[in-house]
């Protein structure tokens, strides 16, 4: 598919109520239904960020992926975002996970483990970093899932080799680091020569901390191609042009040029 219609839901999530955040979310996808392929939400849409992780976290077969996994059916759109994710070790042991997730309608499901846990919130004393980056291909496009802290490390989202056409990044990023948030999403989509979508969301957590969004869509000139309005509830859809940004790469082979070198995990 040459051209790709993704919708960003900027929202306030109340603490650690899933049940009531999932019904919000149904009415949402209620009035976006047949306009948009993909409909991203923010970090943890369903709890808000918290580490409260042996009371809220579910396995990839538990109840909030399968009614994800419906809707996504249902309404013939792609949905992602990030979740409280539990998991047993080789050990038998249960560790937790801060999961991004992207569901099909068609019933596939790509999952990424937050790499660069937020340690001044505590997130690396409950979560276990992910190992792996998740690149997958979705209706012809390359896509790359990371959350939230990670946009602060350009390294893990490297693109030396053009992997992936589109970054999406669902976060919890707080008012008083906001100015951050808008300039690194601008940074990577013009560092990776890919289209970016930041997924913010607003209102007050149960530790007092306020969000007011920066939601947005940016092209690889880092162009702000939609967003939704500071401090409101609301969604912004853009429509991306695969071969327009197949052009630029040509016209502008930055990548061509990058240094490369590994990790060590």
């Amino acid at each position: 598919m040459n051209k790709l219609r993704i919708s960003l839901l900027q929202t306030d999530i109340c603490w650690e109520n899933k049940e009531y955040n999932l019904r919000r979310l149904h009415e949402k996808l209620e009035k976006l239904s047949g306009t948009t392929e993909i409909v991203v939400l923010p970090e943890m849409f369903s709890t808000g960020f918290s580490m409260n992780c042996h009371d809220l976290s579910e396995p990839a077969s538990g109840a909030t992926m399968q009614q994800l996994c419906a809707w996504a059916n249902h309404y013939n759109t792609a949905i992602a975002g990030s979740y409280i994710a539990s998991e047993r070790n080789i050990d038998s042991q249960t560790c937790y996970y801060n999961r991004a997730f992207f569901l099909t309608p068609d019933g596939k499901k790509y999952f990424y483990d937050k790499r660069h846990l937020f340690r001044m919130g505590h997130e690396t004393e409950c979560y276990s970093a992910g190992k792996e980056r998740t690149v997958f291909n979705y209706l012809g496009w390359n896509i790359m899932l990371i959350v939230c802290y990670d946009l602060r490390f350009p390294v893990w989202t490297r693109n030396c080799s053009l992997e992936y056409d589109l970054l999406i990044c669902p976060a919890s990023w707080p008012t008083p680091r906001r100015r951050a948030w808008d300039i690194l999403l601008q940074a990577r989509a013009l560092e990776n020569s890919c289209y970016v979508c930041g997924i913010n969301r607003i209102g007050q957590d149960g530790y007092n901390l306020h969000y007011n969004g920066g939601t947005a869509i940016y092209s690889p000139k880092a162009e702000l191609l939609a967003h939704v309005p500071d401090a409101e509830e609301g969604h912004c859809t853009a429509e991306l042009n695969l071969e327009e940004l197949q052009h630029f790469r040509q016209k502008f082979p930055t990548w061509q040029d990058a240094d490369r070198f590994s990790l060590e995990l």
